[in-house]
């Protein structure tokens, strides 16, 4: 399969075979879970996921997956849906993409490799005429202390429209603070694939989820399609060469 995207010394492709998908496995088990073994970050979704690889040189940089849903009412069958109330997204006319496990290897610093997987993602969503790119946004850690600025300017400036109720269902939740916050340190403290959420116009639930097992907490992410500021749009695509 041909490349979907190369630029900057970058290309970005579709995993080809199981191969290629156990080597992104690991790499999400070192940016997730730590550590340099053979073990991989695998969980049944993966079956149902096209994977793709960001390399340089053919060596894997970054990777993430996505799942195509036909509607709203069929993505609450994906990952998300296991940890939040996704009945909502129903009232979201349109095919629905679900993207995930993005991550970096942790030795790689290139602000590049953010911009060419987004702009390979953009060419995706338009090919699919998604309505909808969701997923699970991830902060590092079960504590939420070290979060407190980012997660207040989630809460006043970015939670989702109330009608798509993103209710909790999980086991284990944080409400989103009120308080105080300062946008500088909101803004370090942002996961990049976060904030890049926003910049399109991304809104997030109201509560994240704890996950004990990926050593993360993670919050709902959506970002319509329709809804993408027009020059955002315009450089995005620009950049994917559309």
């Amino acid at each position: 399969m041909g490349a979907i995207l190369s630029r900057a010394g970058l290309t970005v492709r579709l995993a080809e075979n199981q191969s290629e998908v156990a080597e992104a496995q690991h790499l999400r088990q070192r940016a997730f879970r730590g550590g340099a073994t053979d073990a991989r970050d695998i969980d049944p979704f993966d079956a149902d996921c096209d994977h793709v690889r960001v390399e340089r040189d053919g060596a894997l940089v970054a990777t993430y997956r996505f799942q195509s849903f036909a509607d709203g009412t069929a993505a609450r069958s994906g990952y998300s849906g296991q940890f939040y109330d996704l009945a909502g997204l129903a009232t979201i006319d349109g095919p629905m993409i679900e993207m995930g496990r993005f991550c970096l290897a942790p030795e790689e610093h290139d602000p590049d490799v953010v911009r060419i997987a987004w702009a390979a993602m953009t060419r995706i969503v338009d090919g699919a005429s998604a309505a909808l790119l969701f997923g699970c946004s991830s902060f590092h850690g079960n504590d939420p202390a070290p979060y407190a600025d980012a997660l207040g300017l989630l809460r006043d400036r970015h939670l989702a429209p109330a009608h798509l109720n993103l209710a909790a269902q999980a086991g284990e939740t944080v409400a989103l603070p009120h308080g105080n916050w300062d946008a500088g340190r909101a803004q370090r403290q942002m996961p990049p694939l976060l904030r890049t959420y926003l910049i399109m116009g991304g809104w997030v639930s109201d509560h994240l989820v704890v996950d004990r097992a990926m050593n993360t907490l993670h919050v709902f992410t959506g970002v319509e399609i329709a809804k993408v500021p027009p020059g955002r749009a315009r450089a995005l695509r620009l950049l994917a060469g559309d």
